[in-house]
């Protein structure tokens, strides 16, 4: 079952980073230049509506339903992507396969709460962690490998037919998980909603409508990148704190908080990588195969940040594993920032990095263990996709953000680079003076 956890998170991985060095080639191939935006914006607003269903299908009737469903849009928007012979046809597959992923994405973290012990969350979510960072490696290079030999078709092809098996490999283990039925309920699980569902829905498909909008108006330039920009941030801000849980927007202790501080450390973490490629070649004169090497230092990191998590005994605090790793990325992002004066060596801002990505790993798989833990029977799917939708909405806001600061100017320069930095390092500053409130508050004493 482990087995087939992690390749599954290691396929949407690859399919994730490869598709972006495709999709040039696809966009020429199909002449379909026009719709290059909704190619990513599709997919993306499709995860997020499919993460909250995923979650409420979770709650009422156990992760195995929207398991196969994903998988099923999954491998059905690969062959539909890949059999396209219009780029109209490719975006319908992009957007199947973004559904799929988001089923599969929260199914998933239900899936370690019900067939793991408590004492291997850490180690499970580690692997999780671990199964992107050989696709972040080697899977760019791969794709381009594929598109130039085999062609672009089986960048999407030849997933499904790893994908298949992983499941099954999962399969035999899904026994053990089910509906968890509330405590003092005596409800049918297969036919009770959970309260609000619909509203949620609704919600998503608002969230996910102007996440599509933010990737589209990125691609824009002038007015119309303004225009987008903003209605799509101001929708993010109307409809995500409905599907965030209680409390998140005055940072409430527990659950609200280990929800805010994912998202602060996306948001850190996908500023700063965006940045460093084009700092590097444009201050420092790196090819694009040496920028890349330095971006490769945080994804080693992280993946020995998360190895380290998984290993050491349990700390005392819930508080000190997240705040480790957000002062590591605070400090990283610093450090890099700092890198942009010609007098400081290069080498200062690749250990910059390196901390960064430490920094995720003690992170990242410590607050998926602390959303389970904090999650009441019956919640968890509601949960792992409130994480999950702020950890990639506040990714795509700061990357649009970061977008329209470098786009400012005629050319991007040192004082562009050094607020794009400064803004991620104080995003993960705020976390690691935030990170005591994920410790629940003392339950009120009745009278």
């Amino acid at each position: 079952m482990t087995v087939g956890s992690v390749a599954l998170v290691s396929l949407l991985a690859f399919e994730a980073l490869a598709v972006g060095t495709a999709m040039p080639t696809v966009a020429r191939s199909l002449d379909g230049l026009a719709l290059y935006g909704i190619a990513f914006g599709g997919p993306f607003a499709a995860g997020v509506v499919a993460m909250v269903l995923s979650g409420i299908w979770c709650d009422a009737r156990g992760p195995r339903t929207p398991m196969w469903f994903g998988l099923a849009g999954f491998v059905a928007g690969l062959l539909l992507a890949g059999g396209a012979n219009a780029m109209g046809t490719l975006v319908v597959g992009r957007i199947v396969q973004g559904f799929g992923s988001g089923l599969l994405s929260v199914a998933l973290y239900v899936i370690v709460a019900q067939a793991y012990p408590e004492q291997l969350h850490r180690r499970i979510f580690a692997a999780f962690a671990a199964a992107w960072v050989v696709p972040s490696l080697v899977g760019p290079v791969l794709a381009g490998l594929i598109v130039e030999h085999l062609g672009w078709r089986w960048v999407f092809l030849a997933v499904p037919a790893v994908a298949v098996p992983a499941v099954l490999l999962i399969h035999p283990g899904l026994r053990s998980v089910g509906p968890v039925r509330p405590v003092g309920r005596a409800a049918n699980p297969a036919t009770r909603r959970p309260v609000g569902a619909l509203t949620r829905i609704g919600w998503a498909c608002g969230a996910g409508v102007s996440a599509a909008l933010l990737h589209i108006g990125g691609q824009q330039r002038g007015a119309t990148a303004v225009v987008l920009v903003g209605l799509a941030l101001t929708g993010l801000l109307f409809c995500a704190p409905r599907l965030l849980p209680g409390g998140f927007l005055r940072v409430g202790r527990g659950l609200p908080t280990v929800v805010g501080l994912r998202g602060l450390a996306s948001g850190a973490f996908v500023g700063a990588e965006v940045v460093i490629p084009l700092m590097l070649s444009r201050e420092r004169g790196f090819s694009p195969t040496a920028a890349g090497l330095v971006l490769t230092t945080g994804a080693v990191a992280w993946s020995l940040g998360s190895w380290l998590q998984g290993r050491i005994h349990a700390p005392r605090s819930r508080a000190t594993l997240p705040r480790a790793g957000l002062t590591c990325i605070t400090a990283g992002t610093a450090v890099v920032g700092v890198s942009v004066v010609p007098a400081v060596p290069v080498w200062v801002g690749v250990l910059g990095w390196a901390a960064a990505g430490l920094g995720m790993g003690l992170l990242y798989p410590s607050l998926s263990v602390l959303t389970l833990e904090l999650s009441a029977p019956g919640e968890q799917g509601r949960n792992s996709s409130s994480l999950q939708l702020c950890d990639s909405l506040a990714a795509a806001a700061v990357l649009a953000l970061t977008g329209a600061v470098l786009a400012a100017g005629a050319a991007p320069g040192p004082a562009s680079y050094a607020g794009t930095l400064g803004l991620a390092a104080g995003l993960a500053l705020l976390g690691m003076l935030l990170a005591g409130r994920v410790v629940p508050g003392p339950r009120p004493v009745p009278a």
